[in-house]
């Protein structure tokens, strides 16, 4: 499906924007067959170096096509819209401004500017992540926990594009928060163990005096998750597979409860079981879950989860499309959200899939979370 909607996109583009280019044949025809390719990229990647979620290609060589993957998608938008005026204009009788949008410079121009706003969006993709501070009050938190202080980690996506030497200045980024304890919610990884081996090496640093929790995301699932398991714990973190721990200060406990990703049916492996996540879980204690995706995040609060933590999204991406993954979400895509009483924080995440790799008004972050006790008032 996604090879045909590509395939009608990149058609598109060639009739409107390179066949009526003043070039010869034989380079209208090289341009065509570029579109073509940039469109059906991962593809033909996948075919000959790696997989669909892990290209095993050079760095430089997965920028370079994702910047003109994306140049094709937006310069297919701006294009849509140009020719939608077109629309406009000829049923308004606007005849000067039929002819301005006809002009036959308007769209190579577009794509231009699409072109750059696509290198833009790959370089702040490959940024090493600012840190968000973020205070969150929550109603029965213990004294002993207010100031208490989360580093959430979410979406590194290790991978070719975004390897060792990256993930080792996120490493340093969140250890120098000092955080009470450290989380990480989901797609940590884009390929096997083997393949990322080096780049996930760097994980090990991290600390924390409560540990370093995870959770696993949809592509663990798709790189050998029951590999990669033994090989998250054994750079010394605690992932949660539908379990809880408990976080004490005295008498006083925080529960953290950690739950699978929906994908995992695919593979026939455990779904999220929240039940199952907080068997045996003080009932006093208030509940901090670990879940990748924000989607059930109405069930979680009537389940009387006090704060869930999620990312998944990668805040949307591009300004505008941001609504889109909002919707395909159950409605939650950055930030904060009062959830029926639960707080859900979605973070947009330290890195991406490197085969979309972009951000244009949607910048990466790791978030430190301070944790308040909820007063009257």
């Amino acid at each position: 499906m996604l090879s045909v909607v590509a395939v009608v996109l990149a058609s598109y583009l060639v009739v409107r924007v390179v066949w009526p280019l003043r070039w010869s044949r034989a380079a209208r025809t090289a341009l065509a067959v570029l579109v073509f390719g940039l469109a059906l990229h991962h593809r033909i990647v996948a075919r000959f170096a790696g997989s669909m979620a892990s290209p095993e290609i050079p760095k430089a060589a997965i920028a370079v096509l994702g910047t003109g993957f994306i140049a094709l998608l937006l310069t297919t938008v701006f294009v849509l819209l140009l020719d939608a005026l077109c629309v406009i204009a000829w049923a308004l009788r606007r005849r000067r401004v039929l002819a301005a949008v006809r002009r036959p410079g308007v769209r190579p121009v577009a794509a231009g500017l699409a072109l750059v706003l696509s290198g833009y969006g790959t370089w702040q993709a490959m940024a090493v992540p600012q840190v968000r501070q973020v205070e969150i009050a929550i109603e029965g938190l213990p004294e002993a926990f207010d100031g208490y202080r989360l580093l959430q980690i979410t979406d590194l996506h290790a991978s070719r594009l975004l390897t060792g030497d990256w993930v080792a200045e996120v490493v340093a980024a969140g250890n120098a928060q000092r955080p009470d304890l450290i989380v990480l919610t989901g797609d940590m990884v884009d390929g096997s163990p083997c393949a990322r081996a080096d780049d996930v090496r760097p994980l090990a640093a991290l600390r924390a005096p409560d540990g370093v929790v995870a959770v696993t995301g949809n592509h663990e699932y798709y790189a050998q998750y029951l590999e990669w398991m033994p090989a998250l714990r054994a750079l010394g973190m605690q992932v949660l597979e539908n379990g809880h721990l408990a976080i004490r200060r005295g008498d006083s406990v925080l529960t953290l409860a950690g739950v699978t990703d929906p994908v995992a049916a695919r593979y026939g492996l455990p779904m999220p079981d929240l039940a199952a996540a907080l068997a045996g879980a003080d009932p006093a204690a208030p509940v901090i879950l670990l879940e990748h995706r924000p989607r059930d995040a109405r069930a979680r609060s009537q389940a009387g989860v006090a704060l869930q933590l999620s990312g998944h999204t990668h805040g949307g991406h591009i300004v505008g499309m941001d609504r889109l993954v909002k919707r395909a979400n159950g409605g939650f895509v950055s930030g904060l959200y009062d959830v029926d009483g639960m707080t859900l924080y979605v973070g947009n995440g330290a890195g991406l899939w490197p085969g979309f790799a972009t951000r244009i008004g949607a910048r990466s972050e790791i978030a430190l979370i301070t944790l308040r006790a909820a007063r009257p008032g």
